[in-house]
């Protein structure tokens, strides 16, 4: 894997603290810092997401893809699935995450609440390599609900 990040500023300072980011897959992605009042030249201009909003939305990603195939496998009838993330950051540097709670919203048709609790688990425990890094330095709580389709 692989992904080669770039400063758009250069000679540009009205470019600020953006970032253009290259997957190793073809993708880009744009990501900004936060504007900076007491000093401009240092702040983002809030044109695209943080590069920790990225790795809490990138994990996100990692365990939702997870508990739709870990369904999907055990021949669920999932057709939704949403994870919210709320996270808590360190108040010095490194200014970590330190609490995370995701709490899922999955929708199908008779769903059984085990086998959703069970795929969670699976991806918080096993599977999802993003939220098993980040429980290394944060307390990574779950929880869900069951929509009926």
């Amino acid at each position: 894997m692989e992904c080669t990040v770039s400063w758009t500023g250069g000679l540009n300072t009205r470019s600020g603290m953006g970032f253009v980011a290259e997957t190793g897959s073809g993708h880009t992605l744009m990501m900004d810092g936060a504007p900076d009042a007491a000093k401009p030249e240092n702040g983002g201009m809030n044109l695209a997401p943080r590069p920790l909003e990225l790795l809490l939305a990138g994990t996100g990603g990692c365990t939702a893809y997870d508990v739709v195939l870990i369904l999907k496998r055990g021949r669920h009838a999932v057709q939704g699935c949403t994870v919210k993330l709320t996270a808590e950051r360190a108040e010095t540097d490194p200014k970590v995450f330190t609490r995370i709670n995701m709490h899922f919203t999955v929708a199908g048709k008779a769903l059984p609440a085990a086998a959703v609790e069970r795929a969670i688990a699976m991806s918080h425990e096993k599977y999802c390599s993003a939220s098993i890094m980040l429980a290394k330095t944060a307390e990574i709580t779950t929880s869900f609900e069951l929509v009926e389709t």
